[in-house]
């Protein structure tokens, strides 16, 4: 039981030291590595080839799909470019397992060594992110020499033998376990490093453990579809057509591993070497077979994955992709293309505020307001969205443009509050009692409304492209408001003196509603104060509360 335990632990940390190189891989190059893709994918072979590279860093053709199929979903990448890519990804994860099926265990102290005073030295650095790369690397190495030792007393099992021997003989068995196997590890390299290290100490017989190579293969294809069941189709046919590719390579060479054993076995006598070489050879002859099929392949994905159009239907794109999550750098632009549409919708409430008070659209007014619950949702699934990409990730950049976004929502959260408030004082105590504002008293109502739908449009500019002289702009913004709505309360009491009927009647809903326009403009007016801080600008006004959290309450 000892030794089983020792096993599954090794296994895990194999799995683990995968998931640890990726991640630091992509910490450190990850903006160089979309962009090296993203300049690279214009053809077919340079697409492979790029994606070969990548994967070679990255040491997970998956990461590089997750990218590569986020761009596609994007339309920043033709499809069938993105196909290739993943046919070249798949043969540079191929070709680490070569090289980690070497004898590589002195490595494995010196990286882990290295990696840990890197990474002690400055965990935020590119040094310390590189330092979390030698780590994984090192904790690779040393899963693969902790798998040769605890299967060095499990051979003698019995138990184990028969166990693993109800596998040979049943090509269809031996893919179905290798492609389960690659899906709770989630990752086809550590399950091929794990088969080729117990086919070399004589726990697995060598046709055993090509079947299984065979089913790892078809299971990486697999884990690309799961990890994008959710997202929308443009996303989904890239990991699509790449599992046609697999399915069709393991297909066409399941037939043929006895013939690969008669020929390769001679020749190459450790069996350990014959696994890997095997899946060598697997992803290189679907590279070539296929990468002349990319573009019928990519007709036939978007046939499938098309969706029908519904007449009348208002379904939108949606941004925050899963599959982006393993990019921190797409990731949050996704959330940032999302925290958009959700100002789009708040603009929506903003705009028909006015109508609502001059027509008394009490159909509209509700209308409105439950889109305040459409705000709602749109802020809680950025929120959560945000808080899945791993902060160990992100580099000081990105650290701060994700609070930007996360500020921006709670504010649009908050502002859609306020506008739904609004619009039930109106459906209340205008509506409902037959009242109506003095003309004077209107016109500055359209005056402040005006003028803040301005200041939102700014706010969405200044939160998209992080100008200081826009963010400047919004602030003088602010200052001009605060006097304008000040104005207008003056020039309100003016009309109470001279007992203008209408006034009077709608006096305190007049000033509880330029006091909220101006609560809304102060939220708006609050995305200039993370661009003016990235610059190192003093701020204009002595409001830091208002500023530095939209999270407290609506008084600033």
């Amino acid at each position: 039981m000892t030794h089983l335990l020792n096993l599954l632990a090794a296994v895990a940390l194999l799995v683990w030291g995968t998931s640890i190189v990726k991640a630091g891989v992509l910490a450190t190059f990850g903006p160089g590595l979309r962009h090296f893709l993203s300049t690279h994918l214009g053809n077919r072979c340079a697409a492979a080839a790029a994606g070969l590279g990548v994967t070679v860093l990255v040491q997970s053709s998956t990461a590089t799909g997750m990218i590569v199929a986020s761009f596609a979903g994007q339309g920043l990448v033709p499809l069938p470019a993105a196909l290739a890519a993943m046919l070249g990804a798949d043969l540079g994860s191929s070709l680490m397992a070569v090289v980690f099926s070497l004898k590589l265990t002195w490595l494995s102290p010196f990286f882990i060594f290295v990696g840990v005073v890197l990474f002690t030295w400055g965990q935020d650095s590119t040094a310390g992110r590189a330092g979390r790369t030698l780590i994984g690397l090192g904790l690779m190495l040393l899963a693969l020499r902790l798998i040769s030792e605890a299967t060095g007393d499990l051979v003698r099992a019995q138990a184990l033998r028969e166990l693993l021997g109800a596998l040979g003989g049943d090509i269809l068995l031996e893919i179905t376990v290798g492609a389960l196997l690659t899906i709770a590890a989630y990752s086809s390299l550590a399950v091929v490093l794990l088969t080729a290290a117990l086919a070399g100490l004589g726990v697995l017989p060598v046709d055993t453990a090509l079947g299984l190579v065979l089913g790892a293969n078809l299971g990486s294809g697999l884990l690309g579809v799961l990890g994008v069941a959710r997202a929308a189709p443009e996303v989904r046919q890239v990991p699509l057509g790449n599992l046609v590719f697999k399915a069709g390579g393991v297909l066409a060479m399941a037939p043929f591993v006895p013939l690969f054993l008669a020929l390769a076995a001679p020749r190459v006598q450790h069996p350990a070497a014959l696994a890997v070489g095997f899946h060598v050879c697997v992803n290189a002859l679907i590279a070539i077979g296929f990468l002349g099929l990319t573009a019928p392949v990519a007709a036939l994905v978007q046939r499938l994955l098309r969706q029908p159009a519904v007449p009348g239907s208002t379904e939108r794109l949606r941004h925050l992709h899963p599959t982006a999550l393993t990019t921190p750098s797409v990731a949050i632009s996704c959330a940032a293309r999302e925290a958009l549409h959700q100002a789009d919708v708040v603009e929506t409430m903003l705009r028909g505020i006015p109508r609502v008070i001059e027509a008394n659209d009490l159909g509209l007014s509700q209308a409105l307001r439950s889109r305040d619950d459409e705000v709602d949702a749109l802020y809680s699934s950025i929120k959560y969205y945000l808080t899945r990409i791993s902060p160990e990730v992100l580099d000081a950049q990105e650290r701060r443009r994700w609070k930007e976004i996360m500020r921006f929502t709670i504010n649009l959260e908050q502002v859609g509050d306020i506008i739904e408030s609004i619009l039930a004082d109106i459906e209340e105590r205008k509506i409902g009692t037959g009242r109506c504002f003095s003309d004077a008293g209107l016109a500055e109502i359209h005056a402040l409304h005006a003028r803040l739908v301005e200041n939102l449009r700014l706010g969405m500019s200044v939160f998209l492209s992080g100008s200081e002289p826009d963010a400047r702009r919004l602030l003088e913004e602010k200052a001009a408001f605060g006097e304008l709505e000040r104005s207008y309360e003056e020039s309100h009491l003016g009309r109470l003196a001279d007992n203008t009927a209408a006034s009077i009647q709608t006096s305190s809903l007049h000033l509880d509603l330029i006091r909220d326009l101006r609560r809304i403009n102060s939220h708006l007016c609050a995305t200039a104060y993370p661009v003016l801080e990235a610059a190192h600008a003093p701020r204009q006004e002595a409001e830091p509360a208002c500023a530095a959290s939209a999270s407290l309450p609506q008084t600033c």
